[in-house]
């Protein structure tokens, strides 16, 4: 390789690397900050002058629709990954875990997001898409393996899952939609045969009368 070839490529490379600090520096600031959040404070958060930041995305829009797909994308490669774990339950709320914060930076972005990803969209269509395939690999994994009930689709998980999400919008909202996911999720598990009719019997047992 001659040196032409080695200068060419080497701000390819800065350009890639500078990209993915801002995009990563956008998230946190977006999940802390809200919509308001300066396009400055991103720049200085990934350590890049806000020239080489207009370069990649000369709109606040532009950034936001990047964030949110490389997001989408992560939580897409995410379940692929989960689809190793050993517990297939686990894998699902791990999963589900993720997406709030997911979820965090969206709420984020929602004002600058809210034109971008009204249904009917290419990016609401890419994301609906791309995270009901993940969350269906990990669901039909956790029925395959008989621990999870086969009557709710990815569909009716995804949307469940976002419900929890936006339900609560105070401050410290991220804890309370893990503890319904927590719940939700064990609530779809499927009980071992013996305690599911014990629970029965004992629900249909008629009180008896005090003697007087």
């Amino acid at each position: 390789m001659d040196d032409h070839t080695d200068q060419t490529r080497k701000p390819r490379a800065d350009a890639v690397r500078n990209r993915e600090r801002v995009l990563e520096a956008a998230k946190l600031v977006f999940s802390a900050g809200g919509s308001e959040a300066s396009l400055e404070a991103v720049a200085k958060r990934a350590g890049v002058g806000i020239g080489t930041l207009y370069r990649h995305f000369p709109m606040r829009e532009a950034l936001f629709e990047a964030v949110y797909r490389r997001e989408v994308e992560q939580l897409g490669e995410l379940a692929e990954q989960l689809k190793n774990e050993k517990d297939p339950i686990e894998a699902l709320r791990r999963w589900l875990h993720s997406g709030v914060a997911f979820v965090a930076t969206k709420k984020g972005m929602m004002a600058a997001l809210a034109l971008a990803v009204q249904s009917g969209s290419e990016l609401h269509a890419f994301s609906f898409e791309r995270l009901t395939k993940a969350i269906g690999s990990l669901l039909d994994r956790a029925v395959a393996a008989g621990e999870m009930r086969a009557d709710i689709n990815p569909e009716d998980l995804l949307r469940a899952f976002f419900g929890m999400c936006y339900v609560h919008d105070q401050p410290g909202w991220q804890a309370t939609a893990l503890r319904l996911l927590d719940v939700f999720v064990d609530g779809l598990r499927v009980q071992p045969p013996g305690k599911a009719k014990a629970r029965s019997s004992k629900m249909a047992k008629p009180a008896t009368k005090r003697k007087r």
